[in-house]
């Protein structure tokens, strides 16, 4: 026989009672379904899977993909990081995590990129995905396209946050090939995901994911996400040595579990995978947007980042007596010019007939542009010296292909020549891509050149005699 509660008050705290912890469900307890995968970045092998193909609201995850086609979209000339982005009512009015956007402001796309990376704000990622394609169903349709070139076939994008909405969807298993896509695909812009803070434009932000990349060894990103339909997701990846893992994790109960979890995956993936392995990249996906066939055709890319869009003047009488003090130098032409050649280089078959730089050689290209613009009239002066008193160097990145490398230290090179005169451009291979280097500095040399650099958000690293 059950007994009935006739105290008023206690019955009112049971019920109250009740309803906490109804609505603390979701934080107390698995508040999604649990999915799982363990991949090797290298091979794309898949070392451990759970759930891996079932479909999951993939919240803020989604970001991955808004960025991944906003690097493209930048690669293609579409848009450049300096480009001031007015931003629209229906991207200031998303909800939190938001930067504070406000209707009619105005932003560089650069600080949308950083907060929809670092902080995940709802209003950036929307922002950007109006930039590029208009509206925002447009840039889900690009983005449903994307992933499906990318060979995410279990995935729909319905918007570029990840709020939930109807049919918008994924898996471990496509989130996992998203993110060794963005390692790989846009290695130039992939540090963004280890900031652990960043200049956003109106503040500076913390990343989401700050408590894993202090916590794990080697983590280097990638991205967090959390609504309650979801519970806490969350895509990492780590490299130790010669090894990259890259773990992917739904349905969290909370951001601790969440961490320790992935933690044990991606303890579990290093275990598993070999010390040594070849470098399976995934192939390039193709853009997929409106005018993506006109752009391919066209075959220009624009490298953009710390050079903006400026547009070609009109042919002027060269003067009378040149001044051999002044120089003027565009470089989206110089690119345009050096870029084919650049690519050839990068392509053709290595033999040993093949001229290679001596190590101590110091190499500074500038192209002047001369009275007439034909592409005849274009000239490259090489100057080339020798000094064995410069043991110093800076590292700019690491590239997927010589081609990229090389491409990276022109644009550097022609934005900081007063910085990096007298050094050598250099691409050391490894089995880990190739190394784009300025060689031949001073100590000194070259701290002031990675200060100036790192100023303008460019990575750098100082090399050692050793």
């Amino acid at each position: 026989m059950k007994r009935r509660i006739h105290n008023p008050a206690l019955a009112g705290i049971l019920l109250l009672f009740t309803l906490l912890m109804a609505a603390l469900a979701p934080v107390i307890g698995n508040s999604a379904p649990y999915a799982a995968m363990v991949m090797d970045a290298r091979t794309g092998e898949i070392l451990h899977s759970r759930n891996a193909d079932t479909q999951l609201h993939p919240a803020s995850l989604t970001k991955m993909m808004t960025l991944y086609i906003a690097f493209q979209a930048i690669e293609r000339g579409e848009i450049s990081l300096d480009d001031v982005i007015t931003i629209t009512r229906v991207a200031s009015n998303e909800p939190p995590s938001k930067l504070g956007l406000v209707s009619g402001q105005r932003i560089q796309f650069r600080y949308l990129v950083r907060a929809s990376g670092v902080k995940s704000a709802n209003d950036a990622a929307t922002a950007i995905g109006i930039a590029i394609e208009g509206n925002e169903a447009a840039f889900a349709r690009r983005m449903t396209a994307t992933a499906h070139a990318m060979g995410m076939s279990r995935t729909t994008f319905r918007n570029a946050h990840g709020l939930t909405e109807t049919g918008h969807m994924s898996t471990a298993r496509d989130m996992t090939v998203l993110g060794r896509h963005m390692i790989y695909d846009f290695p130039q812009y992939y540090n963004i995901f280890s900031r652990l803070t960043t200049d956003a434009g109106v503040r500076q932000v913390a990343n989401t994911n700050r408590r894993f990349l202090n916590a794990y060894r080697g983590a280097d990103g990638i991205k967090t996400g959390y609504t309650r339909a979801a519970g806490f997701n969350l895509v990492a990846s780590a490299e130790r040595g010669q090894e990259r893992i890259i773990a992917t994790m739904f349905g969290g109960s909370s951001t601790a579990q969440r961490n320790a979890r992935v933690a044990e995956l991606l303890d579990m993936g290093f275990a598993r995978a070999p010390t040594t392995a070849n470098i399976n990249r995934p192939s390039p996906v193709a853009p997929q947007g409106a005018g993506s066939a006109d752009a391919s055709a066209a075959g220009t890319v624009r490298v953009n980042g710390l050079v903006g869009r400026s547009l070609r003047p009109n042919a002027r009488p060269a003067p009378e007596q040149p001044n051999s003090d002044l120089l003027t130098v565009n470089t989206d032409i110089i690119e345009d010019a050096l870029s084919g050649v650049l690519k050839t280089v990068a392509t053709a078959p290595q033999t040993t007939q093949t001229p290679r730089l001596r190590p101590n050689d110091e190499v500074i290209l500038a192209t002047l542009l001369q009275a007439s613009p034909t592409p005849s009239e274009l000239q490259i002066v090489t100057r080339i010296s020798t000094s064995g008193s410069r043991l110093w160097g800076v590292n700019v990145g690491r590239y997927n292909s010589r081609y990229q490398a090389e491409r990276v230290l022109l644009r550097v090179a022609l934005n900081e020549m007063s910085t990096l005169e007298g050094s050598l451009r250099q691409v050391n291979q490894s089995s880990l891509g190739f190394q784009a280097n300025f060689m031949g500095l001073t100590q000194d040399g070259a701290e002031r050149a990675c200060a100036r650099l790192q100023a303008r958000h460019t990575t750098c690293f100082m090399i050692g005699p050793d």
